[in-house]
């Protein structure tokens, strides 16, 4: 039984392991020069802490896959990491701390998966172990740096009405660069509603299809950052239990109440998965569906698109094309203002942006309208 587990390990798995030893070898390189650099006597610690860690992971790698039969060649720090490196040297470590802190977190997702799915109890143990590690760097990172949260974890939302908004302006503004265009080319009413119609429904059904999709995808994110988080607290109670303490006293709770709460909550399962899905990974109770979002973004894509359209089914001439101009930039304003309630931009000034981006978008649109008109119908 210990032979068979002995076998050397497929092209694939070689790879991956291989790669978990470059990253480490990077890594340790990394931090020994961040530690060179800094004045700080208690950062210079930290970072000559990580190195000597990092070094010891090495070490665990090449014993591994020597265990194995793996060949390696190179045990040199890759390109990358020297660029990082001179950037430190150069400027400061700032930014390459901050990519450190990516890195090991990185890695703890990556240490969790090889721990799941390795059927190689050697492995799965390294596996766990080196998680265990990489977690507690990104805590000393994070020190270092100033951020909090685990940083392995990566949930974003834009919300309900930020979707109706964003698919009103697309529509809107593609939809009012066609128009434009086949204005140019023709005043024939029916072709210039025909066209506006036409690409009313593709974009709706662009957009739909499109709010689905990530609407879907981030749905299966939540869906594996919760199953992470909970493979988390089974392996890893001790580091959770820290990350809540921290949490709680952020919140102003004192530190010795925060541990013994942490310690309280961390002592059912199911209820500190939900305290780490609330705060921690900020995912509350999802209030639609991807379905949902889907027929809303396309909806409102749809309103958008048609504005421009709507004058030439009840007048035509120049005054339809007037009254299709003066909707759309007004429209433009008032979706640029809207905007700015998610982007923290200033109302006023966002509307005007939004005005330049339309009335530019009108500008080509009837430029190339005009070209290929001349193009393929002129004298």
């Amino acid at each position: 039984m210990e032979q068979q587990e002995r076998t050397r390990p497929d092209a694939k798995t070689r790879k991956v392991w291989k790669q978990h030893l470059q990253d480490e070898i990077d890594a340790s390189f990394l931090y020994k020069v961040f530690a060179d650099l800094e004045a700080d006597t208690d950062r210079k610690r930290i970072l000559s802490e990580l190195a000597e860690v990092e070094n010891r992971h090495v070490t665990r790698w090449q014993e591994m896959l020597a265990l194995y039969d793996v060949n390696v060649k190179n045990s040199q720090p890759t390109l990358k990491a020297r660029l990082m490196a001179w950037y430190a040297r150069k400027f400061d470590s700032a930014f390459p701390l901050a990519q450190m802190l990516g890195e090991e977190a990185s890695e703890v997702k990556d240490y969790l998966t090889l721990h799941r799915n390795s059927t190689l109890t050697d492995v799965k143990e390294a596996a766990l172990a080196l998680a265990k590690e990489s977690a507690m760097h990104t805590e000393s990172l994070q020190e270092l740096t100033g951020t909090s949260d685990e940083p392995w974890h990566k949930t974003e939302s834009g919300g309900m009405v930020g979707n109706i908004v964003y698919g009103f302006n697309d529509g809107l503004t593609a939809n009012f660069g066609l128009v434009a265009g086949v204005i140019a080319a023709t005043s024939d009413v029916s072709t210039i509603l025909v066209t506006g119609i036409v690409g009313t429904v593709a974009d709706s059904l662009s957009m739909g299809a499109s709010g689905y999709l990530a609407a879907k995808s981030e749905q299966e994110v939540y869906e594996h950052e919760i199953e992470v988080e909970k493979e988390e607290i089974r392996l890893m109670p001790d580091i959770e239990e820290d990350e809540l303490a921290l949490i709680y006293e952020a919140r102003g709770m004192p530190k010795d109440q925060a541990r013994e709460f942490a310690q309280e909550v961390m002592s059912d399962p199911e209820r500190a998965l939900a305290e780490k899905i609330q705060s921690e990974l900020k995912i509350g109770e999802s209030h639609t569906t991807p379905i949902n979002e889907g027929w809303i973004t396309g909806l409102a894509t749809a309103i958008g698109a048609f504005i421009p359209v709507a004058p030439f089914l009840f007048t035509e001439g120049m005054l339809a094309m007037w009254i299709s101009f003066t909707l759309a930039m007004m429209s433009h304003f008032a979706v640029g203002a809207a905007r700015s309630f998610f982007t923290g931009r200033g109302l006023f000034r966002s509307g005007i942006d939004m005005f330049v981006v339309g009335l530019g978008v009108a500008g080509v649109g009837y430029l190339v309208g005009e070209l290929l008109e001349r193009f393929f119908f002129g004298n």
